[in-house]
């Protein structure tokens, strides 16, 4: 799709490819604020405010438990409170001496972001405008980086997207699978007027995340490539300063720790934000995003001008602001950064800016109304908190609608007379189903991501690979101490969304014993594991595309695939059954040992 030329002026010789180039002019600055001169040297300074990973987050609110947010250190979410931090910043440094920048995961997330996706889409015709775009709109950011989950729901619904915002989305490395050319504008440039008569011309550079060839391979293949970030902006930063950049300010979707969750699936690495500031001349900054990690200011230096590059990652879903501040000096004909920092505001300290809550109040509403549908009962409650190590209920629901949903598919087929078993992962320590009425947020709590559900045949063998790979998540303990459940998991930093447990089969963790030696007792049906017996796993697409660079199911022969989120599934499914009742698939397949002894 075409950019919208009445919103971004200025094209890219070099790839056809429409770039912001907008114009600043700035009220005269104060005589102590940003652009205050110095009789001895011209000076300008300027403020980068920076967001990442919002997640389709607008309000400070919890969809799935349909309240207010909060969490164990009383953060805030939500660009209403991001957008009364941003206002306070202008108020201080002047509005025309700052840019407000977005490193991507924009439209997925929440109940919100899934409602104008799915429920009432963007896409259909005469439909609305996406909550997203509203508030960003309002708020009045400069350009975004595209992020992986952006192309979660495809390319027609990030298209929409991208057609209602008023600012672009950036992505350098996101490339036409036929022209290898930039899909989307690479970069943004503004000028800022300074009190000297001597624009400053700033540069942002848009970065995603190649995972999303992995990740989302169903939406993007043939479609689009995404190569390295290190490759791109080894591309582009040049052309950027041959241009005039004075400042160059790359936006990643990438973390900074150089480390990736595919492995060797593709030659490039998924959290490369400090790769590229180490790797690529003449990068000032770089806004990182992904990890969802709070980085309030870290430098790096470039291996080929010993240049520092200041790296920081706002954390998610709104409840931080980077602010990057420049210091320029003119010298010898041009503006030159003298000194660049980074520190980050937290959303708690501020209130939620009305214009933007009063902006999004009926689609807040729409949505609440939404979630709070009943579907279905429940004879018992049932809780993901222990969830992460041991074999609890409400992980078994839904491992069983994947197991029925695969079984159902593959009835009367080559692979109908395999046996089915199902992965599933703790995706939120805060998940639960009640007794009694049953709403869709209940359900959907089990499921915050658009994960889809794919068969995989396996192998006895490759399972026992398989989870003893998952098993690296336990933290080793040795028998006889006391065991503290806090400290039991995340080894290695593992997240809770990358430990599996499977369901069909019977099997102990022996948390005691170093990582890969873990399995013990592993059997089908009663009887030891056959190594050779074959068996159709039920997996997310996540899982089945790489991500976690679990052993085997990548490359194992898909024989199903489903379009429809797994979350809407067990959605389907609680209002087929009417009735939830763990007492018909609720089993301890799986335990933590220690030498043989049960842990709890």
């Amino acid at each position: 799709m075409p950019l919208n030329r009445r919103k971004f002026l200025g094209t890219s010789a070099a790839t056809g490819v429409g770039v912001a180039l907008t114009g600043a002019a700035a009220a005269p600055a104060a005589a102590h604020g940003h652009g205050k001169q110095d009789r001895r040297k011209k000076r300008y300074s300027f403020t980068v405010l920076g967001t990442t990973d919002l997640h389709g987050n607008v309000f400070n609110w919890d969809y799935f438990t349909d309240k207010e947010f909060d969490d164990k250190d009383h953060n805030d979410v939500g660009l209403a409170k991001i957008s009364t931090l941003v206002n306070e910043v202008r108020a201080e440094k002047g509005r025309r001496n700052t840019l407000l920048i977005d490193a991507g995961d924009t439209i997925q997330g929440t109940q919100l972001s899934y409602y104008y996706a799915k429920v009432d889409p963007i896409t259909a015709k005469h439909g609305p405008v996406h909550p997203m775009a509203q508030a960003m709109n309002a708020i009045g950011y400069d350009a975004a980086a595209l992020g992986n989950h952006e192309f979660n729901y495809g390319i027609p619904v990030l298209r929409k997207f991208e057609e209602q915002c008023d600012f672009p989305l950036l992505g350098a490395n996101a490339l036409d699978a036929k022209t290898q050319k930039p899909a989307f504008p690479p970069y943004f440039m503004k000028r800022l007027r300074t009190p000297h008569g001597r624009d400053v011309k700033v540069a942002v550079l848009g970065l995603t995340n190649p995972g999303i060839a992995i990740w989302d391979k169903a939406n993007v293949r043939g479609k689009m490539t995404f190569p390295g970030l290190e490759e791109q902006a080894a591309k582009w930063v040049p052309r950027l300063r041959s241009m005039g950049a004075d400042v160059v300010i790359v936006a990643a979707h990438s973390g900074s720790s150089g480390t990736s969750s595919y492995g060797d699936q593709l030659p490039y690495v998924e959290n490369a934000a400090g790769l590229v500031a180490e790797q690529v001349p003449g990068i000032d900054a770089i806004l990182v995003g992904h990890a969802h990690t709070e980085i309030p200011e870290y430098f790096v230096e470039n291996k080929e001008t010993g240049k520092k590059v200041v790296l920081s990652e706002p954390l998610k879903w709104g409840q931080r602001l980077t602010l990057f501040d420049f210091d320029l000096v003119w010298a010898k004909g041009r503006w030159t950064v003298e000194k660049v920092g980074a520190k980050v505001l937290n959303s708690n300290t501020a209130k939620e800016d009305r214009k933007v809550t009063r902006l999004l109040a009926d689609e807040h509403e729409k949505v609440v109304a939404y979630v709070n549908q009943v579907i279905g009962t429940s004879t018992a409650a049932m809780s993901t908190a222990e969830g992460p190590f041991k074999d609890v209920p409400i992980i078994d629901l839904i491992n069983q609608v994947q197991k029925e949903t695969v079984a159902a598919a593959l009835k009367g087929g080559a692979y109908a007379a395999l046996p089915v078993i199902s992965q599933a992962s703790c995706f939120s320590r805060t998940a639960r189903i009640p007794a009694g009425d049953v709403t869709i947020k209940d359900a959907a709590g089990l499921y915050p991501f658009e994960n889809t559900l794919e068969a995989r045949v396996l192998t006895g063998a490759q399972l026992k690979e398989y989870l003893e790979f998952s098993a690296r998540y336990y933290v080793r303990t040795p028998a006889g101490g006391p065991v503290d459940p806090a400290k039991l998991t995340n080894a290695e930093n593992i997240p809770d969304y990358n430990y599996d447990a499977v369901s069909g089969l019977t099997y102990e963790i022996d948390i005691a014993k170093p990582a890969g030696s873990r399995i013990a007792k592993l059997a089908f049906e009663g009887k030891e594991l056959d190594p050779k017996a074959q068996f159709v796993l039920a997996v997310n697409n996540y899982r089945a595309s790489g991500g976690g660079n679990f052993p085997h199911v990548a490359g194992a022969k898909q024989v199903w695939a489903n379009s429809e989120e797994i979350r809407n599934t067990i959605i389907g499914w609680v209002k087929a059954k009417g009735t939830v009742d763990p007492g018909q698939f609720a089993s301890v397949d799986w335990k933590l040992t220690r030498d043989g002894t049960p842990v709890f």
